[in-house]
Protein backbone atom coordinates (compact mmCIF):
# COMPACT_ATOMS: atom_id res chain seq x y z
CA UNK A 1 0.00 0.00 0.00
CA UNK A 2 2.80 2.42 0.89
CA UNK A 3 4.63 1.66 -2.36
CA UNK A 4 1.45 2.24 -4.38
CA UNK A 5 0.93 5.63 -2.72
CA UNK A 6 4.52 6.66 -3.42
CA UNK A 7 4.36 5.56 -7.07
CA UNK A 8 1.06 7.38 -7.62
CA UNK A 9 2.42 10.51 -5.96
CA UNK A 10 5.61 10.46 -8.06
CA UNK A 11 3.66 9.86 -11.28
CA UNK A 12 1.28 12.75 -10.58
CA UNK A 13 4.16 15.05 -9.64
CA UNK A 14 6.09 14.21 -12.81
CA UNK A 15 3.15 15.17 -15.04
CA UNK A 16 2.91 18.56 -13.31
CA UNK A 17 0.12 18.09 -10.76
CA UNK A 18 0.61 20.51 -7.81
CA UNK A 19 2.15 18.91 -4.72
CA UNK A 20 -0.88 19.11 -2.41
CA UNK A 21 -3.28 17.87 -5.10
CA UNK A 22 -0.90 15.02 -5.99
CA UNK A 23 -0.66 13.95 -2.34
CA UNK A 24 -4.43 14.14 -1.90
CA UNK A 25 -5.24 12.22 -5.09
CA UNK A 26 -2.61 9.55 -4.42
CA UNK A 27 -3.86 9.08 -0.86
CA UNK A 28 -7.53 8.91 -1.90
CA UNK A 29 -6.87 6.39 -4.70
CA UNK A 30 -4.77 4.24 -2.35
CA UNK A 31 -7.49 4.23 0.31
CA UNK A 32 -10.18 3.29 -2.23
CA UNK A 33 -8.05 0.50 -3.70
CA UNK A 34 -6.75 -1.09 -0.49
CA UNK A 35 -9.20 -0.26 2.33
CA UNK A 36 -12.91 0.02 3.09
CA UNK A 37 -12.48 3.32 4.96
CA UNK A 38 -15.14 5.86 3.88
CA UNK A 39 -13.60 8.98 2.36
CA UNK A 40 -15.85 11.21 4.48
CA UNK A 41 -13.92 9.98 7.52
CA UNK A 42 -10.73 11.06 5.78
CA UNK A 43 -12.19 14.55 5.30
CA UNK A 44 -13.10 14.68 8.99
CA UNK A 45 -9.58 13.58 9.90
CA UNK A 46 -8.10 16.31 7.69
CA UNK A 47 -10.22 18.94 9.42
CA UNK A 48 -9.52 17.70 12.96
CA UNK A 49 -5.76 17.61 12.32
CA UNK A 50 -5.77 21.36 11.68
CA UNK A 51 -8.47 22.23 14.22
CA UNK A 52 -6.17 22.81 17.19
CA UNK A 53 -4.89 25.81 19.10
CA UNK A 54 -1.24 25.25 18.22
CA UNK A 55 -1.81 25.51 14.45
CA UNK A 56 -3.37 28.96 14.92
CA UNK A 57 0.23 30.17 15.31
CA UNK A 58 0.93 29.45 11.63
CA UNK A 59 -1.25 32.19 10.04
CA UNK A 60 -0.33 34.59 12.83
CA UNK A 61 3.42 34.20 12.27
CA UNK A 62 2.85 34.43 8.50
CA UNK A 63 0.97 37.71 9.03
CA UNK A 64 3.68 39.04 11.37
CA UNK A 65 6.30 38.31 8.71
CA UNK A 66 4.29 40.08 6.02
CA UNK A 67 3.78 43.10 8.26
CA UNK A 68 7.54 43.24 8.88
CA UNK A 69 8.23 43.05 5.16
CA UNK A 70 5.61 45.61 4.13
CA UNK A 71 6.36 47.90 7.08
CA UNK A 72 9.95 48.61 6.08
CA UNK A 73 11.31 46.92 9.20
CA UNK A 74 14.02 45.17 7.18
CA UNK A 75 15.54 48.55 6.25
CA UNK A 76 15.80 49.59 9.91
CA UNK A 77 17.40 46.26 10.78
CA UNK A 78 19.85 46.50 7.88
CA UNK A 79 20.91 50.03 8.89
CA UNK A 80 21.44 48.87 12.49
CA UNK A 81 23.47 45.83 11.41
CA UNK A 82 25.52 48.00 9.04
CA UNK A 83 26.44 50.35 11.89
CA UNK A 84 27.23 47.37 14.12
CA UNK A 85 29.43 45.19 11.86
CA UNK A 86 29.69 47.04 8.53
CA UNK A 87 33.19 48.29 9.39
CA UNK A 88 34.66 44.74 9.47
CA UNK A 89 36.32 43.03 6.47
CA UNK A 90 33.56 41.77 4.21
CA UNK A 91 31.37 44.24 6.06
CA UNK A 92 28.22 44.13 3.95
CA UNK A 93 28.39 40.34 3.90
CA UNK A 94 28.47 40.35 7.71
CA UNK A 95 25.64 42.89 7.70
CA UNK A 96 23.55 40.55 5.54
CA UNK A 97 24.10 37.65 7.93
CA UNK A 98 23.35 39.66 11.08
CA UNK A 99 20.28 41.22 9.44
CA UNK A 100 18.96 37.79 8.49
CA UNK A 101 19.42 36.48 12.04
CA UNK A 102 17.50 39.43 13.48
CA UNK A 103 14.79 39.32 10.81
CA UNK A 104 14.49 35.55 11.33
CA UNK A 105 13.63 36.27 14.96
CA UNK A 106 10.60 38.22 13.75
CA UNK A 107 9.23 36.60 10.61
CA UNK A 108 9.81 32.83 10.71
CA UNK A 109 9.72 32.77 6.90
CA UNK A 110 12.71 32.16 4.62
CA UNK A 111 10.90 33.47 1.54
CA UNK A 112 10.13 36.72 3.38
CA UNK A 113 13.82 36.99 4.29
CA UNK A 114 14.90 36.69 0.64
CA UNK A 115 12.28 39.20 -0.49
CA UNK A 116 13.09 41.81 2.16
CA UNK A 117 16.61 41.52 3.58
CA UNK A 118 17.85 39.89 0.37
CA UNK A 119 16.52 42.67 -1.84
CA UNK A 120 18.22 45.33 0.29
CA UNK A 121 21.53 43.51 0.86
CA UNK A 122 22.08 42.36 -2.72
CA UNK A 123 21.64 45.91 -4.02
CA UNK A 124 23.94 47.33 -1.35
CA UNK A 125 26.65 44.73 -2.00
CA UNK A 126 26.54 45.30 -5.76
CA UNK A 127 27.04 49.03 -5.26
CA UNK A 128 29.95 48.24 -2.94
CA UNK A 129 31.88 46.11 -5.43
CA UNK A 130 30.70 42.60 -4.46
CA UNK A 131 30.14 40.18 -7.36
CA UNK A 132 26.41 39.73 -7.94
CA UNK A 133 26.80 35.96 -7.78
CA UNK A 134 28.52 36.12 -4.38
CA UNK A 135 25.91 38.53 -3.01
CA UNK A 136 23.07 36.34 -4.25
CA UNK A 137 24.56 33.13 -2.84
CA UNK A 138 25.12 34.74 0.55
CA UNK A 139 21.62 36.25 0.71
CA UNK A 140 20.11 32.94 -0.33
CA UNK A 141 21.90 30.82 2.27
CA UNK A 142 21.17 33.26 5.10
CA UNK A 143 17.45 33.01 4.31
CA UNK A 144 17.53 29.48 5.76
CA UNK A 145 18.10 31.00 9.20
CA UNK A 146 14.43 32.09 9.28
CA UNK A 147 13.49 28.40 9.23
CA UNK A 148 15.79 27.67 12.18
CA UNK A 149 15.62 30.65 14.54
CA UNK A 150 12.34 31.14 16.46
CA UNK A 151 9.59 31.91 15.60
CA UNK A 152 10.16 29.36 12.81
CA UNK A 153 6.85 28.25 11.29
CA UNK A 154 8.30 24.81 10.49
CA UNK A 155 9.40 24.34 14.10
CA UNK A 156 5.81 25.02 15.21
CA UNK A 157 4.50 22.49 12.67
CA UNK A 158 7.08 19.86 13.68
CA UNK A 159 6.33 20.21 17.38
CA UNK A 160 2.59 19.99 16.71
CA UNK A 161 2.88 16.84 14.59
CA UNK A 162 5.09 15.12 17.18
CA UNK A 163 3.02 16.32 20.17
CA UNK A 164 6.14 17.80 21.74
CA UNK A 165 6.52 21.11 23.58
CA UNK A 166 6.40 23.86 20.94
CA UNK A 167 8.38 26.13 23.25
CA UNK A 168 11.22 23.58 23.56
CA UNK A 169 11.30 22.96 19.82
CA UNK A 170 11.35 26.68 19.03
CA UNK A 171 14.06 27.51 21.56
CA UNK A 172 16.04 24.47 20.41
CA UNK A 173 16.73 26.34 17.18
CA UNK A 174 18.45 29.33 18.81
CA UNK A 175 21.96 27.94 19.36
CA UNK A 176 22.07 25.98 16.05
CA UNK A 177 20.96 29.14 14.23
CA UNK A 178 23.73 31.17 15.86
CA UNK A 179 26.35 28.48 15.15
CA UNK A 180 25.36 28.31 11.48
CA UNK A 181 25.32 32.12 11.21
CA UNK A 182 28.77 32.31 12.83
CA UNK A 183 30.14 29.76 10.36
CA UNK A 184 28.84 31.93 7.50
CA UNK A 185 30.49 35.00 9.04
CA UNK A 186 33.85 33.24 9.37
CA UNK A 187 33.85 32.15 5.72
CA UNK A 188 32.69 35.58 4.53
CA UNK A 189 35.50 37.25 6.52
CA UNK A 190 38.16 34.93 5.10
CA UNK A 191 36.88 35.11 1.51
CA UNK A 192 36.48 38.89 1.38
CA UNK A 193 39.83 39.51 3.11
CA UNK A 194 41.64 37.20 0.71
CA UNK A 195 40.06 38.67 -2.43
CA UNK A 196 39.90 42.29 -1.28
CA UNK A 197 36.15 42.49 -1.82
CA UNK A 198 34.15 45.42 -0.48
CA UNK A 199 35.04 48.90 0.70
CA UNK A 200 35.98 49.34 4.36
CA UNK A 201 34.16 51.99 6.38
CA UNK A 202 35.15 53.49 9.72
CA UNK A 203 33.29 52.50 12.87
CA UNK A 204 30.97 55.34 13.89
CA UNK A 205 29.55 55.40 17.42
CA UNK A 206 27.09 58.16 16.55
CA UNK A 207 25.73 56.18 13.61
CA UNK A 208 25.41 53.06 15.79
CA UNK A 209 23.47 54.91 18.48
CA UNK A 210 21.20 56.63 15.95
CA UNK A 211 20.43 53.45 13.99
CA UNK A 212 19.93 51.51 17.25
CA UNK A 213 17.32 54.00 18.45
CA UNK A 214 15.47 53.74 15.13
CA UNK A 215 15.62 49.93 15.23
CA UNK A 216 14.70 49.42 18.91
CA UNK A 217 10.94 48.99 18.30
CA UNK A 218 11.68 46.26 15.74
CA UNK A 219 14.47 44.66 17.80
CA UNK A 220 12.06 44.22 20.70
CA UNK A 221 9.96 41.73 18.71
CA UNK A 222 12.26 38.68 19.15
CA UNK A 223 13.00 39.74 22.74
CA UNK A 224 9.29 39.79 23.59
CA UNK A 225 8.61 36.53 21.76
CA UNK A 226 11.47 34.45 23.14
CA UNK A 227 11.43 36.05 26.57
CA UNK A 228 7.70 35.47 26.99
CA UNK A 229 7.90 31.85 25.86
CA UNK A 230 10.94 31.01 28.01
CA UNK A 231 9.53 32.70 31.12
CA UNK A 232 6.16 31.05 30.60
CA UNK A 233 4.14 34.25 30.27
CA UNK A 234 2.45 33.01 27.11
CA UNK A 235 2.30 30.04 24.76
CA UNK A 236 3.84 30.12 21.26
CA UNK A 237 0.38 30.67 19.76
CA UNK A 238 -0.29 33.58 22.11
CA UNK A 239 3.20 34.88 21.28
CA UNK A 240 2.24 34.87 17.59
CA UNK A 241 -0.84 36.95 18.35
CA UNK A 242 1.19 39.40 20.42
CA UNK A 243 3.73 39.65 17.58
CA UNK A 244 0.97 40.59 15.12
CA UNK A 245 -0.54 43.26 17.40
CA UNK A 246 2.88 44.71 18.27
CA UNK A 247 4.01 44.73 14.63
CA UNK A 248 0.84 46.48 13.48
CA UNK A 249 1.34 49.06 16.24
CA UNK A 250 4.95 49.91 15.34
CA UNK A 251 4.28 49.87 11.58
CA UNK A 252 1.26 52.19 11.92
CA UNK A 253 2.25 54.42 14.82
CA UNK A 254 6.05 54.39 15.11
CA UNK A 255 7.46 53.92 11.61
CA UNK A 256 4.26 55.02 9.84
CA UNK A 257 5.28 52.77 6.97
CA UNK A 258 1.84 51.28 6.34
CA UNK A 259 -1.68 52.66 6.52
CA UNK A 260 -4.98 51.15 7.64
CA UNK A 261 -6.01 50.79 4.00
CA UNK A 262 -3.11 48.38 3.35
CA UNK A 263 -4.13 45.96 6.10
CA UNK A 264 -6.97 44.19 4.21
CA UNK A 265 -4.55 43.39 1.39
CA UNK A 266 -2.03 41.97 3.86
CA UNK A 267 -4.76 39.89 5.50
CA UNK A 268 -5.76 38.50 2.10
CA UNK A 269 -2.15 37.61 1.22
CA UNK A 270 -1.79 35.95 4.61
CA UNK A 271 -4.94 33.88 4.06
CA UNK A 272 -3.72 32.86 0.60
CA UNK A 273 -0.28 31.75 1.81
CA UNK A 274 -1.71 30.06 4.92
CA UNK A 275 -4.20 28.19 2.74
CA UNK A 276 -1.33 26.91 0.60
CA UNK A 277 0.65 25.77 3.66
CA UNK A 278 -2.32 24.07 5.33
CA UNK A 279 -3.55 22.43 2.11
CA UNK A 280 -0.16 20.76 1.80
CA UNK A 281 -0.26 19.92 5.52
CA UNK A 282 -3.67 18.20 5.53
CA UNK A 283 -3.00 16.08 2.44
CA UNK A 284 0.41 15.12 3.82
CA UNK A 285 -1.28 14.21 7.10
CA UNK A 286 -3.51 11.72 5.27
CA UNK A 287 -0.52 10.25 3.43
CA UNK A 288 1.32 9.92 6.75
CA UNK A 289 -1.68 8.17 8.29
CA UNK A 290 -1.71 5.65 5.41
CA UNK A 291 1.97 4.91 5.98
CA UNK A 292 1.24 4.32 9.68
CA UNK A 293 -1.79 2.13 8.85
CA UNK A 294 0.45 0.06 6.56
CA UNK A 295 2.98 -0.44 9.37
CA UNK A 296 5.77 1.53 7.69
CA UNK A 297 7.11 3.12 10.93
CA UNK A 298 7.63 -0.33 12.46
CA UNK A 299 9.37 -1.62 9.34
CA UNK A 300 11.65 1.44 9.17
CA UNK A 301 12.49 1.12 12.88
CA UNK A 302 13.29 -2.57 12.45
CA UNK A 303 15.44 -1.88 9.38
CA UNK A 304 17.48 0.87 11.04
CA UNK A 305 17.84 -1.14 14.25
CA UNK A 306 19.25 -4.04 12.23
CA UNK A 307 21.73 -1.66 10.59
CA UNK A 308 22.85 0.15 13.76
CA UNK A 309 21.83 0.80 17.36
CA UNK A 310 24.13 3.81 17.69
CA UNK A 311 22.30 7.14 18.16
CA UNK A 312 25.06 8.89 16.19
CA UNK A 313 24.86 6.53 13.21
CA UNK A 314 21.06 6.67 13.30
CA UNK A 315 21.14 10.48 13.10
CA UNK A 316 23.71 10.40 10.29
CA UNK A 317 21.57 7.99 8.25
CA UNK A 318 18.46 10.10 8.84
CA UNK A 319 20.42 13.26 7.96
CA UNK A 320 21.46 11.84 4.59
CA UNK A 321 17.92 10.68 3.90
CA UNK A 322 16.40 14.06 4.79
CA UNK A 323 18.78 15.94 2.49
CA UNK A 324 17.47 13.89 -0.44
CA UNK A 325 13.85 14.29 0.67
CA UNK A 326 14.25 18.06 1.07
CA UNK A 327 15.43 18.39 -2.52
CA UNK A 328 12.24 16.88 -3.92
CA UNK A 329 9.49 17.53 -1.36
CA UNK A 330 8.06 20.58 0.37
CA UNK A 331 9.34 20.78 3.95
CA UNK A 332 5.85 21.02 5.47
CA UNK A 333 4.72 17.87 3.67
CA UNK A 334 7.93 16.08 4.62
CA UNK A 335 7.37 16.86 8.30
CA UNK A 336 3.76 15.61 8.31
CA UNK A 337 4.70 12.41 6.48
CA UNK A 338 8.08 11.55 7.99
CA UNK A 339 7.77 12.54 11.67
CA UNK A 340 5.31 9.70 12.44
CA UNK A 341 7.51 7.29 10.47
CA UNK A 342 10.89 8.26 11.96
CA UNK A 343 9.92 9.18 15.53
CA UNK A 344 9.60 5.56 16.79
CA UNK A 345 13.07 4.81 15.41
CA UNK A 346 14.48 7.91 17.06
CA UNK A 347 13.00 7.02 20.44
CA UNK A 348 14.21 3.42 20.15
CA UNK A 349 17.75 4.72 19.52
CA UNK A 350 17.57 6.86 22.68
CA UNK A 351 17.60 10.19 20.82
CA UNK A 352 15.77 13.13 22.39
CA UNK A 353 12.64 13.79 20.25
CA UNK A 354 13.00 17.58 20.48
CA UNK A 355 16.63 17.36 19.35
CA UNK A 356 15.54 15.18 16.43
CA UNK A 357 12.79 17.63 15.41
CA UNK A 358 15.19 20.58 15.52
CA UNK A 359 17.75 18.74 13.40
CA UNK A 360 15.06 17.60 10.99
CA UNK A 361 13.85 21.16 10.37
CA UNK A 362 17.43 22.43 9.97
CA UNK A 363 18.22 19.71 7.42
CA UNK A 364 15.00 20.25 5.48
CA UNK A 365 15.86 23.96 5.33
CA UNK A 366 18.54 23.02 2.79
CA UNK A 367 15.72 21.99 0.46
CA UNK A 368 14.56 25.62 0.31
CA UNK A 369 17.72 26.59 -1.59
CA UNK A 370 18.35 23.51 -3.74
CA UNK A 371 16.73 22.52 -7.04
CA UNK A 372 14.30 21.35 -8.22
CA UNK A 373 11.73 22.62 -5.66
CA UNK A 374 13.71 25.21 -3.66
CA UNK A 375 11.27 28.12 -3.35
CA UNK A 376 13.94 30.51 -2.07
CA UNK A 377 16.17 29.57 -5.00
CA UNK A 378 13.48 30.69 -7.45
CA UNK A 379 12.85 33.86 -5.42
CA UNK A 380 16.55 34.78 -5.54
CA UNK A 381 16.72 34.07 -9.27
CA UNK A 382 13.71 36.31 -9.94
CA UNK A 383 15.14 39.02 -7.70
CA UNK A 384 18.53 39.22 -9.43
CA UNK A 385 17.79 38.04 -12.96
CA UNK A 386 20.44 35.32 -12.67
CA UNK A 387 19.70 31.87 -14.05
CA UNK A 388 18.88 29.05 -11.64
CA UNK A 389 22.12 27.34 -12.68
CA UNK A 390 24.23 30.40 -11.76
CA UNK A 391 22.48 30.88 -8.43
CA UNK A 392 22.81 27.18 -7.56
CA UNK A 393 26.49 27.01 -8.55
CA UNK A 394 27.44 29.99 -6.39
CA UNK A 395 25.44 28.69 -3.43
CA UNK A 396 27.19 25.30 -3.28
CA UNK A 397 30.07 26.48 -1.08
CA UNK A 398 27.58 27.97 1.39
CA UNK A 399 25.59 24.73 1.40
CA UNK A 400 28.81 22.83 2.18
CA UNK A 401 29.48 25.17 5.12
CA UNK A 402 25.94 24.64 6.43
CA UNK A 403 26.29 20.85 6.09
CA UNK A 404 29.50 20.97 8.15
CA UNK A 405 27.70 23.02 10.82
CA UNK A 406 24.86 20.47 10.88
CA UNK A 407 27.36 17.62 11.25
CA UNK A 408 28.87 19.47 14.22
CA UNK A 409 25.41 19.57 15.82
CA UNK A 410 24.90 15.85 15.09
CA UNK A 411 28.22 14.89 16.70
CA UNK A 412 27.55 17.17 19.69
CA UNK A 413 23.82 17.05 20.58
CA UNK A 414 24.56 18.90 23.81
CA UNK A 415 24.91 22.10 21.75
CA UNK A 416 21.14 21.90 21.27
CA UNK A 417 19.99 20.25 24.50
CA UNK A 418 22.22 21.85 27.16
CA UNK A 419 20.93 25.42 26.59
CA UNK A 420 17.38 24.07 26.95
CA UNK A 421 18.25 22.57 30.33
CA UNK A 422 19.82 25.89 31.38
CA UNK A 423 16.51 27.56 30.53
CA UNK A 424 14.63 24.95 32.56
CA UNK A 425 12.82 23.65 29.48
Amino acid sequence: MSITLLLLFLALTVIGVPLAVALGMASALTLVAFTDIPLNLVAQSMFSSMNNFIMVAVPLFVLAGMLMDEGGVAEKIFDFANALVGWAPGGLGQVTIVSSVIFAGMSGSSVADVASVGAISIGAMRRNGYPITYATGLSLITSTLATIVPPSILMVVAGSVANESIGRVLMGGVVPGLIIALSFMVYNHVYCSRHGIGKRIAFDWHNLVTSSLRAIPALLVPVILMGGIVLGYFTPTEAAGIAVIYTIAIALLVYRSITWTKLPGLFFRTAKLTGTILFIAVTAKVAGWIFEYDGLPVRVATLLTNVTTSPLMTMLLIFGFLILVGMFMDATAAIFILVPILLPTVKTAGIDPVYFLVMMVITLALGLITPPVGVCLYAASNLTGLSLEDVTRHTLVWIAIMVLAILLLIFFPSLVLTPLSWLGM
